[in-house]
């Protein structure tokens, strides 16, 4: 083992954890350090799919990208993805699990350190720094016993620990004196330097509350780092990113976008979000789909049973037949590709009653059967419609069949992938993250309409803001402190 770790925590969710840890792993290995990313547990439907098959949090696929480094299943060994609102589908070093309650998870989380410990050196053997991010925060001191996502994981390797606190939320002196305050005096020992995150204005404002900080706590301040405003540009891994609702009021094209309560892999459209002359609507309940979007996209989910049934229920399904009916386009992506078939079967009670026989949106002739076996795959594929190549990834559990999948979305290896209605209006496809491909993107919004892009592509735009977010910490952080932070885990 040869990697010195640094652990990042957060006195709350939200704060910048993921976005510090991904600027600290690009500004090092731009000092030219073999740097990793670690997340010993994590809560997210939005997930990304590594080379050999393996899901990790999205989180960690962009610090991955961020570090140079491809994605492997190391860096999130314990992967939670909500199913209802009190289980998880348990993803254990990339592969699916058992799906657990809450409670039953919580009581038995401690089992899963193991596997956390051997990820955690395995990756350690690999890099010359390895950075790790916490989850929610330390001072969640009703969850400490057998944690393995904060406090339990850096005292179990003896990582020292970096606090965050977001200023701009309010209370941030309270937040870190208060969680050095509660939490045992072992992990308070660990935490060996602060760095006061997200501020807006003069930070010279801010140098009484420093000096305040590191008199009662006794530990540095490492920096106050100013807000961010180009991390808009980098995909997002909480849905508290799809709060912000609609991108630019004008544009040729207009997409909306039904938030589902289980919305999984929502960075598909980040892509699309990005894009000039696109406004891409996230529309939340309550609200009826607009009469003006060229396309509705129907996204993924975690539960597509349940996530139809509010569809129904917020009446997005007459809204969608009749988008249909004016001329309007559907693009449904794996679970939402499942909803616009005719029917979707759950023979081994997967997402509720075994046998159970849903009636889908009727949109598509392809009907969906759920089955246990989970597909996890890197794909390359080429869009049936215009020869574009696509590269993507697929997450999904069920298959599809049916009459209108002769009209394939894309190919895959000279098979045919998705399905396309006979009037051209309506497509469904397994493909996650298709979108990221700028041939492909750019193909398919002309298609709609849209004109041809001459800009940077989207993974250039990534690469650049990532440039600038370490630029960014350089800028404001100690980095030497940071480093010299760091030593061996035990």
């Amino acid at each position: 083992m040869r990697a010195r770790v640094v652990m990042i925590q957060g006195t709350g969710s939200n704060v910048g954890k993921s976005l510090i840890t991904a600027g600290l792993c690009r500004a090092f290995a731009n000092r030219g350090v073999s740097v990793a990313p670690f997340k010993p547990q994590n809560m997210s439907n939005n997930a990304a799919v590594c080379a050999g098959g393996g899901e990790i949090g999205r989180a960690q696929a962009l610090q991955a990208q961020a570090a140079g480094r491809a994605p492997v299943v190391e860096m999130n060994p314990i992967l939670l993805k909500p199913e209802s609102e009190r289980g998880a589908q348990v993803i254990v070093r990339g592969r699916r699990g058992e799906t657990l309650t809450a409670r039953d998870y919580f009581r038995r989380r401690a089992e899963f350190l193991p596997a956390v410990l051997e990820s955690f050196h395995a990756l350690c053997a690999t890099a010359d720094l390895v950075i790790v991010e916490g989850a929610g925060s330390p001072a969640e001191i009703n969850l400490r016993d057998g944690d393995i996502a904060n406090m339990g994981f850096a005292r179990a390797v003896g990582a020292p620990v970096v606090l965050v606190g977001d200023i701009h939320r309010g209370g941030v002196l309270a937040a870190i004196a208060g969680t050095l305050q509660i939490v045992d005096e072992a992990d308070a020992r660990l935490i060996e330097g602060i760095i006061i995150n997200n501020f807006h204005g003069d930070a010279a404002l801010f140098e009484d509350g420093v000096r305040f900080l590191e008199a009662h706590t006794g530990r540095p301040c490492l920096g106050v780092v100013p807000h961010f405003a180009p991390a808009r540009w980098l995909p997002a891994e909480d849905a508290v990113a799809l709060e912000e609702g609609a991108k630019g009021a004008d544009g040729p094209i207009h997409i909306a976008v039904p938030r589902l309560p289980r919305i999984a892999n929502f960075d598909d459209l980040d892509p699309l979000r990005m894009e000039p002359g696109v406004r891409l609507s996230i529309i939340s309940p309550g609200e009826a789909l607009p009469g003006d979007a060229q396309i509705v996209i129907l996204p993924g989910t975690k539960s597509t049973i349940s996530d139809l049934a509010f569809v129904r229920a917020q009446g997005w399904d007459i809204d969608i037949a009749a988008h249909v009916r004016r001329g309007g386009r559907v693009l449904g992506i794996c679970g939402g590709y499942q909803m616009l078939g005719r029917r979707i079967c759950d023979p081994l009670g997967l997402e509720g009653p075994a046998g159970a026989r849903v009636a889908g949106l009727g949109l598509l002739d392809v009907e969906t059967v759920l089955e246990k076996d989970k597909t996890t795959r890197v794909t390359r594929a080429v869009h049936a419609p215009s020869g574009a190549p696509i590269r993507a990834y697929e997450i999904h559990m069920g298959q599809t069949a049916g009459a209108d999948c002769a009209r394939p979305f894309a190919h895959v290896d000279g098979r045919p992938e998705g399905a396309v209605r006979a009037d051209g209006l309506v497509a469904g496809t397994y493909l996650h993250g298709a979108f990221v491909s700028d041939a492909f993107r750019r193909a398919w919004l002309a298609g709609l309409g849209g004109a041809p892009d001459t800009g940077p592509g989207y993974t250039a735009r990534v690469e650049e803001t990532l440039d600038e977010l370490a630029a960014h910490l350089a800028a404001h952080l100690d980095l030497d402190k940071v480093f010299n932070l760091a030593r061996r885990p035990q």
